[in-house]
């Protein structure tokens, strides 16, 4: 698109695509996935939608889809419409109502109302014998998300630290200290199958905001990254990854948080699990999430995080003396080989960076104690290098 080319459209799916090459799938089957569905744009000026629309009878208390059949037209009238009811989730109703019944707006020279219709595209689709309703339409919002060096204007804001099984949350006041924190877990999100993990991640959220709510918080912090697809061979773990709705859980929490007015920004969650870790898990006693959702907080308020004295002195004692060590204790035959050579110009970097240490950038010497050391009942060791 770049190129000013129009991009390879398959209709149907490339993975079908190629099944039916191979001869996995009927030519049957082939035309019914090409033809599994329907899509009518929206119309302000036609009621929302000129082909297609979601009406809502008041006698019956049911929602029903209106679909224009031009084969049965007959010669100076009107298409007649196939009508068709419609299971809408009684958490939507309501909202779907607003939608498609349009608001007036006032009154014209015959004392008619005069009605604003909200333009919906509709979308039908046919899956496993069963048809379902796409309907997409505009919606207010009255939050806003903030850019990356916009100020943050709140009294309290929430640090939001996503992981597999859990979302933790941290509360920091405008001054960048700690307030509260929870964490809302979601562990059957590691084994649900699509739909229900859908629905897990729409409540765990609806319950965070509640919360935040409840605790007048104004703004909220979130990470900005993707979870990336690396597989090894621990077959769980892939798993977990492979399911890991990252995309849809964050997409979730900044849209309902724009819907109920919060400012939502983003931040580069680089290193936030290590400076949790040794920096504010013993001192406030949270977990690990708990103390990195507090240094999402505080990034998003513009604070930096300086290591402590105490862990500058142990880089440059107990880091600074391990590295030395090991390079004594190298072979002669290794070092002059290249695997060898390589380890020797990173340690002899990682200790030029300990002997300039107040030249470097925090997250550098944060990226050595993630490399170094680790907290094992708040007393750091070291790592094997």
């Amino acid at each position: 698109m770049n190129a000013g080319t129009i991009p390879k459209v398959i209709f149907g799916g490339k993975q079908n695509f190629y099944k039916r090459l191979k001869g996995n799938i009927t030519n049957e089957e082939w035309k019914d996935l090409r033809s599994n569905q329907l899509y009518a744009r929206g119309d302000k000026s036609k009621k929302g939608n000129l082909n297609i629309r979601l009406v809502y009878d008041d006698h019956t208390y049911e929602c029903y889809v209106e679909i224009a059949n031009p084969l049965g037209q007959q010669e100076g009238k009107q298409a007649p419409c196939l009508r068709f009811s419609v299971y809408v989730p009684e958490k939507y109703e309501q909202e779907i109502i607003d939608v498609i019944m349009g608001e007036q707006v006032g009154v014209n020279s015959k004392g008619k109302p005069i009605i604003e219709y909200q333009p919906y595209t509709f979308e039908i689709k046919r899956k496993n014998g069963k048809y379902y309703i796409h309907l997409i339409y505009e919606e207010e919002i009255y939050g806003r998300e903030l850019t990356c060096d916009e100020p943050i204007q709140a009294e309290r804001i929430a640090g939001i630290d996503i992981n597999i099984n859990r979302i933790a949350v941290s509360i920091v006041s405008k001054q960048g200290n700690f307030l509260k924190s929870k964490v809302f877990y979601c562990h059957e999100l590691e084994y649900a199958k699509e739909n229900k993990r859908n629905n897990l991640i729409g409540e765990t959220v609806r319950d965070m905001y509640n919360w935040l709510l409840q605790e007048n918080v104004g703004a909220v912090v979130i990470e900005n990254i993707q979870l990336r697809q690396q597989h090894d061979t621990d077959r769980r773990f892939n798993r977990l990854t492979h399911h890991f709705k990252k995309k849809k859980l964050t997409e979730t929490i900044l849209r309902r948080g724009l819907r109920l007015g919060v400012r939502i920004k983003k931040v580069n969650p680089a290193y936030t699990i290590v400076i949790g870790r040794f920096k504010y898990m013993k001192k406030y006693g949270l977990s690990v999430h708990e103390s990195a959702a507090f240094v999402i907080g505080r990034r998003g308020l513009g604070y930096r995080e300086r290591l402590p004295k105490e862990l500058i002195d142990t880089i440059k004692a107990k880091v600074k003396r391990h590295l030395i060590a090991v390079l004594g204790s190298m072979e002669e035959s290794y070092k002059q080989s290249k695997s060898g050579k390589k380890q020797r110009q990173y340690l002899g970097m990682m200790l030029k960076k300990i002997e300039n240490f107040k030249e470097e950038h925090e997250w550098s010497l944060w990226n050595m104690f993630h490399k170094f050391c680790w907290l094992n009942q708040y007393q750091i060791q070291l790592k094997e290098v």
